[in-house]
């Protein structure tokens, strides 16, 4: 089967309540809005498809639905974002109408709507499975920081999306120029992600904690394309993250 770009992308936000450095973040009052709520309404401005929250808790599903949008309800023990959109769509559209799933996480209350557009835009090369986001890493306290996702592909051109050869905690490629942090915003064709949760967990999976080296492992195809860093605003992960964002979201009204 010829693959072509996408013509037909939905927007899934994974959320559950229980995250481990700031549980009930989702919920999380942001500017008199709860988050996911600003998360869904960004992802709504983005204007590539329908939007839908796939909620692990009845209380977020109730947050979103009170603000006009739609979610609907996975179970709340899935391990990762990426099993949760997979049941979510499989409720919303057994019959494959959608040919693309935007993962969108819920955690970006000032994501840059333009970002989504941009991943599911690399989707256009029919020889990629999955498109994500990067961005060049400027501080040198970043670039040390294991908790910030590194990945390394050659960018030839940095206007251009590259094909990703690896993802790290660690400091990946060696030697001088830009590196690059991987930013988790995933497109899939429709296929690729039927593909992509029923491989098993790799070996460099498991040892760096990373789902997408599944994907590289698995022999999938992922792009990346450069964004800059302020597209994704804050990704509210602590305490001190949402104090950030509150500010940033109240400081913009």
């Amino acid at each position: 089967m010829t693959r072509t770009a996408p013509k037909n992308p939905i927007i899934l936000i994974p959320a559950r309540l229980a995250a481990t450095r700031l549980p009930g973040k989702p919920l999380a009052d942001i500017a008199g809005t709860p988050m996911i709520v600003h998360v869904w309404r960004r992802a709504v401005a983005a204007e590539i498809g329908p939007v839908v929250v796939a909620c692990g808790d009845g209380a977020i599903a109730d947050a979103v639905e009170s603000a006009g949008g739609r979610a609907v309800m996975t179970d709340p023990n899935h391990p990762t974002g990426s099993d949760r959109i997979h049941e979510a769509i499989g409720h919303i559209d057994p019959d494959f109408r959608h040919d693309a799933v935007v993962n969108v996480q819920g955690d970006l209350p000032l994501l840059d709507p333009a970002a989504i557009q941009v991943a599911v835009a690399g989707l256009a090369d029919p020889e990629t499975d999955i498109a994500t986001l990067a961005a060049v890493i400027e501080d040198e306290a970043a670039l040390a920081d294991t908790s910030v996702n590194k990945v390394a592909a050659g960018f030839g051109d940095p206007a251009r999306p590259a094909r990703a050869l690896y993802f790290s905690k660690a400091i990946v490629p060696w030697g001088p120029g830009p590196h690059y942090e991987h930013i988790g915003l995933y497109a899939y064709r429709r296929a690729a992600l039927e593909r992509f949760v029923k491989l098993p967990r790799g070996v460099l999976e498991q040892r760096e904690r990373l789902e997408q080296l599944r994907a590289l492992e698995g022999g999938m195809r992922i792009s990346v394309t450069l964004i800059d860093p302020a597209c994704l605003g804050v990704q509210v992960d602590t305490p001190a993250d949402l104090a950030r964002a509150r500010r940033l979201v109240e400081g913009s009204s």
